[in-house]
């Protein structure tokens, strides 16, 4: 039947009214009143919400999209498309994004035709249908009365004809739909000319459409604050709270997770408690909430209707999910990692692989999970959203089948970081180390696991679980070497003090040894040596106790280095004599020039430099057959003590030979610190060409370190 016309029989008919229950359709309309269809014009016109106030940020994505709504050119460089959707979780902004550009584009005359919005109400318990959806649009075309046909199929043909010609007259429009949930309620209200643009706005991503996805996440600090300002400021230009507080505000807005809904109720929360002052009360409350969605409501409703609160946000799109997914979204919520690998997702889920890849997948695609791919050749990372994981371990802490499951999850990825740990920790720089290229790659994997789960690693050690405590002990003590290797100092002493505790309560002595002895040689290499004396004291008792002389001679080793550190230069001499005559009548050859060399690094800070370079020579002896990294180390200090001496040639000669096998191992920070010691001694020697490759290639070792590796010398 041709729409906008007279079929064979007379005028269409229509219904005795447009059902709009359901639908949310803002602004004015425009009616065709006269029934004559030959005089009968499309009239559209705005029906745009107003632009959201305080809309900050997202300069990126404005563009991105403004670019797509431009009216094309004819140049390949124009970026036109015709179906854009504006995805991410709930309160993340996209609405304000769209309803932005939507305005840009009107004040620049983009759209002839005119703008229509429809909120399709995706989320809410009763959607708008396409049906509901074509009714109303037309109604906005100005079709109504008797041209309005009865049928639906007939509705949406002329829906097309009125799009189309709109399109042949030149007339361009731009359909903003907000809230799509399902694929199904778009296709009807797609033109049919490529003529015009769409938009639309969606908690999820759907694959299945022909649209150019716009995800969106939170905002940047910077933007959150200017969100939260911008919002306290139409209270009154007189409210200065945020200039004055602004490291409360960014411990706001980081609670906040920089989402701009949270971002809203925040400053509605601050508006609200204008007579308490301080923004620092807000965020002491929010901090200690039990669970922090519950938490981020406040009265009323935003500048479009909708209620402030999180915690509903999240439950609609929790509602949708099916039920095996919104389970392994609370147990995953309920592991409290900062990223997953999709090992540890089998492992937390106890799904298989295949299995679990489709679930992250599916929670990826409603946006409550993130999938970061990574820099390297590492595999994917998957994250949940601060503010989903409060709400989700809320949902399942309330329920008691689902909290015991949790329990048992949170076991299971112990028990995986623990059993890994220990399989990467073998591979780590040993006492006799192996040089050949497969240890090398053993090694480098190692390390490249501990690097990406360091976090996790160090938070599983704390998590609060009673019924675990000998795996968290047994954790702690298998981080401590990547920890000191990589020199992450404030990791080594939390994980170590946590294993001390622990292993007292089991009353495991050996083990609260070993703890106390990483305790305090992470303190003294941490700048803190005063501290590292008594957990270096309790580790030596300990070790006696237990009958472990190796142990106790390293305890004292570590006490002499914490001595030295703390201006104690010769008490440190004294327990590295006592050290070195333990391991010489244990025939431990390997400690015995740990402990050498250590006796040099005394005499070298006690100024005795000469009774030094001797020390460090008798360690290089020693650690010659036995291992090569602190071979490279004793001949650093060597070099060092020779330099402070005036004998510059013999310098040189022992920090290129130290330079030499520091090159060979992940060790930059070392390589940078013997590299900028051999380019002091060149400049000494006159060999000035020499000492400037010296110092560029300590430059780019440092440059390459950070504060990742580690160095066994004692010269900066």
């Amino acid at each position: 039947m041709p729409t906008g016309e007279e079929g064979p029989k007379g005028p269409l008919t229509y219904q005795d009214h447009v059902d709009f229950r359901g639908s949310h359709f803002h602004g004015p309309v425009s009616v065709g009143a006269d029934d004559d269809s030959s005089s009968y014009e499309p009239n559209v016109l705005s029906a745009l919400p107003a632009a959201p106030v305080g809309f900050t940020g997202r300069e990126r994505e404005l563009a991105a999209l403004l670019r797509g709504l431009r009216p094309p050119d004819g140049t390949p460089a124009t970026e036109s498309s015709v179906l854009w959707a504006v995805t991410g979780l709930g309160g993340i902004g996209k609405t304000a994004l769209a309803l932005q550009a939507a305005h840009s584009a009107r004040r620049d005359g983009w759209f002839s035709g005119g703008i229509l919005f429809l909120d399709l109400a995706g989320y809410d318990d009763t959607p708008v249908t396409p049906a509901q959806a074509v009714a109303s649009l037309l109604y906005a075309l100005g079709v109504g009365g008797a041209h309005l046909p009865s049928e639906e199929v007939d509705q949406h043909a002329l829906y097309r004809s009125r799009l189309a010609t709109l399109a042949d007259q030149g007339r361009r429009v731009l359909l903003l739909f907000d809230n799509v949930c399902e694929p199904g309620q778009l296709p009807p209200l797609l033109p049919g000319s490529d003529g015009h643009c769409v938009v639309f706005t969606s908690r999820e991503s759907h694959p299945s459409l022909p649209a150019r996805e716009l995800p969106l996440g939170p905002l940047c600090p910077r933007d959150s604050a200017a969100l939260v300002t911008e919002a306290l400021r139409l209270r009154g230009v007189e409210d200065d709270r945020l200039e004055r507080q602004a490291e409360s505000v960014g411990e706001l807005t980081k609670l906040c997770e920089h989402m701009p809904l949270a971002l809203q109720i925040a400053a509605a929360l601050l508006r609200h408690r204008r007579s308490r002052g301080r923004v620092a009360s807000l965020v002491e409350e929010l901090g200690s909430a039990a669970h922090l969605t519950d938490t981020l409501r406040s009265r009323g409703v935003d500048q479009y209707g909708r209620p402030l609160a999180m915690a509903p946000v999240f439950e609609a799109s929790m509602r949708r999910l099916p039920a095996d997914r919104a389970r392994a979204l609370c147990l995953l919520a309920q592991v409290p990692c900062a990223d997953y690998d999709t090992d540890t997702v089998t492992v937390i889920t106890d799904l298989d692989g295949p299995v679990a890849l489709d679930v992250l997948d599916d929670l990826a695609c409603a946006h409550l999970m993130t999938c970061e791919e990574p820099d390297d050749e590492g595999p994917e990372r998957w994250r949940i959203h601060d503010l989903v994981r409060s709400y989700a371990s809320a949902r399942a802490a309330a329920d008691p089948p689902l909290a015991a499951a949790a329990r048992t999850a949170r076991a299971r990825a112990r028990e995986h970081y623990h059993r890994q740990a220990a399989l990467s920790d073998r591979h780590l720089p040993s006492p006799v180390h192996d040089p050949s290229p497969a240890a090398v790659a053993r090694r480098d994997t190692a390390l490249a696991w501990f690097d990406r789960e360091r976090t996790n690693l160090v938070a599983a050690v704390q998590w609060p679980d009673e019924d675990d405590p000998q795996a968290r002990v047994g954790l702690a003590l298998h981080l401590a070497g990547y920890l000191r290797w990589r020199r992450f100092f404030e990791d080594w002493i939390t994980v170590s003090r946590t294993a001390r505790a622990l292993a007292h309560r089991l009353g495991h002595e050996r083990a609260e040894a070993t703890a106390c002895n990483h305790l305090g040689n992470a303190l003294s290499r941490g700048g803190r040596p005063v501290e590292a004396l008594e957990p270096l004291i309790r580790a030596a008792h300990l070790f006696h106790r237990t009958a472990d002389p190796t142990g106790e001679g390293m305890a004292w080793n570590n006490l002499g280095l914490a001595q030295r550190r703390s201006g104690h230069f010769d008490l440190a001499l004294a327990t590295h004599l006592d050290a070195r005559d333990r391991f010489r009548a244990l025939g431990d050859q390997w400690n015995e020039g740990r402990a050498q060399h250590n006796i040099g690094l005394a005499l070298d800070a006690a100024g005795r430099h000469t009774e030094a370079a001797d020390a460090f020579r008798r360690a290089c002896a020693l650690h010659r057959e036995h291992d090569r990294i602190f071979h490279g180390d004793s001949l650093n200090s060597l070099g060092w003590a020779l330099y402070a001496v005036g004998r510059t040639d013999e310098a040189v000669t022992a920090l290129q030979g130290s330079l030499r096998i520091r090159q060979e191992y992940d060790n930059w920070y070392a390589t940078g610190l013997t590299g900028s010691n051999l380019a002091l001694a060149l400049e000494s020697a006159g060999r000035q060409a020499e000492a400037a490759q010296a110092r560029a290639l300590a430059d780019e070792a440092c440059a390459r370190a950070g504060t990742r590796a580690a160095v066994y010398g004692h010269h900066h």
